[in-house]
């Protein structure tokens, strides 16, 4: 395209304009190159070296001046009188305090203050329940005339191996065990000053081992000590202390019901809608059954004697003490339901 000048004349309206348009071929690309003296080369080296150590620039100097702000903000009418009143607030709040406080009508009042008490709540706190003690005992002899001497208990054991004696007939045995018997660690043993073995409850005289029989010291039988049946102490069977039958726990397995019928409804308790449960406690023996049924919690309406009636018929996988059935005591509950 040739850079040439051109006159256009238009017509508009019957009037003339005159319109002179002067334009090069690159000119949009001069816009874009900005024109520069320095190769730009030279331009990325100058930088390179200023960052590395910048030139010194001369002090700036400062040409500006402070605001006199005192001039406008300190002279305030307001500073003094809320400083006065800060003052006098404060110290009528300080007098107000102090003639309270002397008021002998508020002292009395004060002196007259409820005290707030505790309740005491200790009734209403459950129990713990107590450790249950296991029961059973012993009992031995070898069948003397004369019962059994008075002396110390053997060691206690958690299984028994030699039978006290109070009658040595092996003064030289070949293979010397010590005697036992097994009872409950915890129990309340009598202790007995005496070098001898024997029943601490026996009599005094010479060492007998008392009319029982089995081994052991005493009227009864099975090798413990006393009355009873078994490798324990005192009145009761199987062993341990405490007398009677064992109870649950101590090493003594729970029983567990086998057989168990539900009791039938008494036409009283049925006419009158009763309904409730009734506590029982039993016996179980080594064989199962159940003896000595006895109410502890009754019901009434003839409900007492259809649960004893019931319970009666009860078959239990007996209760285990070193692998070998016992018998212990428990506490059942009978519930009496209408449908």
């Amino acid at each position: 395209m040739i850079a040439q000048q051109e006159e256009v004349t238009k017509v508009m309206s019957g009037e003339h304009h005159t319109m002179t348009a002067v334009s090069q071929p690159d000119d949009h690309l001069n816009l874009l190159v900005p024109e520069t003296g320095t190769p730009w080369y030279k331009s990325f080296i100058t930088n390179i070296k200023e960052a590395v150590n910048p030139p010194k620039l001369p002090p700036l100097e400062v040409t500006s001046k402070p605001v006199p702000v005192k001039d406008i903000w300190g002279d305030s009418k307001n500073t003094r009188t809320a400083g006065v009143s800060s003052v006098l607030i404060h110290g009528a709040a300080i007098a107000l305090l102090i003639v309270v406080g002397t008021n002998k009508t508020v002292q009395q009042k004060a002196k007259e203050a409820v005290h707030l008490i505790a309740p005491d709540i200790a009734p209403y706190i459950p129990a713990k329940p107590a450790k249950q003690l296991m029961g059973g005992g012993g009992g031995g002899g070898d069948r003397s005339p004369l019962k059994a001497s008075v002396g110390k208990l053997p060691k206690i054991a958690p299984r028994q191996f030699t039978p006290p004696t109070a009658v040595i007939t092996n003064p030289e045995p070949k293979l010397a065990v010590d005697p036992t018997i097994v009872v409950q660690p915890n129990a309340p043993l009598p202790n007995v000053a005496s070098v001898n073995f024997g029943n601490p409850l026996g009599v005094t005289g010479p060492p007998s081992n008392g009319t029982g029989s089995g081994g052991g010291i005493g009227s009864g039988k099975g090798g413990g000590i006393g009355s009873g049946n078994g490798v324990g102490f005192g009145p009761g069977s199987g062993a341990g202390y405490g007398g009677g039958v064992y109870r649950i726990g101590g090493g003594v397995s729970a029983p567990v019901p086998i057989f168990k019928p539900e009791p039938e409804y008494s036409e009283e308790a049925r006419k009158a809608k009763y309904q409730g449960s009734v506590t029982l406690s039993i016996v179980i023996l080594a064989d199962g059954s159940t003896s000595n049924i006895k109410v502890i919690r009754a019901l009434g309406l003839g409900l007492d004697e259809k649960a004893i009636e019931a319970v009666s018929k009860w078959r239990f996988r007996p209760s285990l003490k070193d692998g070998k059935p016992v018998a212990v005591t428990a506490n059942v509950e009978v519930n009496f339901r209408l449908l």
